[in-house]
């Protein structure tokens, strides 16, 4: 009869620590679009001056960072280099690279600032105002007068909760 006290008292506590170590662990968070489109529709909702996207080689250039460590990204980069616009949304492959990535995405902020620091008042104004945000594994950088209204957009790809 003991044995069976001590089984049951077991299995309890068993059940109850592997029940609260799993709902500690924060549920992955994903956009319900790819980041291509996120960027598309972003900037279909938010018009942005003329961009280009940033090709692979250039990632490194610019970014300061190995887009191996990124599962998929979408850069828009100024045609011109008379406006700040940018926008950015990275996906780190790996949780544990995200804040090398988000200081990558920083660095290129503080460039963007010190290349019109000089130059165009008005743009050196908007890179100082930039926006950077981190969900899970997401990293969105955007560089706008609408950047308020551009992150509105881009959080209402994920789902709240």
């Amino acid at each position: 009869m003991k044995k069976g006290i001590i089984v049951l008292m077991l299995t309890i506590v068993l059940g109850v620590v592997v029940t609260a170590c799993s709902s500690n662990k924060e549920a992955a968070i994903e956009s319900k679009l790819p980041v291509k489109e996120m960027v598309e529709q972003m900037v279909k909702k938010v018009p942005q001056p003329a961009q280009i996207e940033l090709k692979a080689d250039e990632v490194k250039t610019f970014y300061h960072l190995d887009p191996a460590k990124l599962e998929e990204y979408e850069i828009r980069f100024p045609m011109m280099n008379v406006k700040t616009n940018e926008i950015a949304i990275l996906k780190v492959k790996d949780a544990k690279d995200v804040l090398e990535v988000e200081s990558a995405v920083k660095q290129r902020a503080e460039d963007v600032k010190k290349q019109f620091e000089m130059y165009l008042p008005d743009q050196y104004e908007n890179a100082k105002n930039y926006k950077l945000i981190t969900k899970g594994n997401y990293i969105l950088l955007v560089i706008s007068e609408e950047a308020d209204e551009l992150v509105k957009v881009y959080d209402s790809f994920f789902d709240q909760k």
